[in-house]
């Protein structure tokens, strides 16, 4: 069993939780941090706690329409609907993505990973080990991780946007030297 993931089976509901170790990192600043989320099967969104984000300085931007989320029993969450959003890049086994992330008031866990990640991504999930592997995963999240054995993605992700400044910067001189040539001339 590897050891990002694990099956709960010590909580007083004596349900099965299958709790994973992802990295999220911050698009703004490529600052990550570690955290257990909780793979749901029974829910529409991935989330994150609005404590949790406010903590790890995740820059929450603000969505055009609240979205009104129902609990379980069809009542509407008393903490009310979603205002924020995140945008993260989320790490897991090899596997990496962007992605926005909603936030949620007075939530338990600190990252939910719901049915549109489990049905896009399909891991492969043991239920009684609680191992989670990534062996069915789209080919596009395999070109966008980047190996261990390089350098990380952050590094990798600060490398790119520094050389696609120079090129900006070289294509800006570049046309200022064309303008003073015309003026020259």
């Amino acid at each position: 069993m590897d050891n990002t993931s694990y099956c709960d089976l010590n909580n007083k509901e004596g349900l099965r939780k299958i709790i994973v170790k992802i990295s999220l990192e911050r698009v703004d600043t490529q600052e990550g941090v570690t955290v257990e989320a909780l793979l749901d099967s029974g829910a529409i969104r991935l989330v994150i706690s609005s404590e949790f984000a406010r903590k790890q300085g995740f820059k929450l931007k603000k969505i055009e329409k609240p979205i009104y989320i129902r609990n379980v029993d069809r009542s509407f969450n008393k903490e009310g609907p979603i205002k924020h959003m995140v945008e993260v890049n989320i790490y897991y086994q090899g596997h990496r993505e962007r992605t926005e992330i909603n936030v949620i008031e007075g939530q338990k866990w600190s990252v939910i990973l719901k049915i549109p990640w489990l049905a896009h991504h399909n891991p492969e999930i043991d239920w009684r080990t609680g191992e989670v592997k990534m062996m069915r995963c789209l080919e596009e999240c395999r070109k966008q991780w980047r190996p261990k054995q390089e350098k990380s993605g952050w590094q990798k992700q600060k490398e790119e946007e520094k050389r696609k400044k120079k090129e900006r910067n070289k294509k800006r001189k570049n046309k200022e030297k064309g303008k003073k040539r015309k003026r020259e001339n």
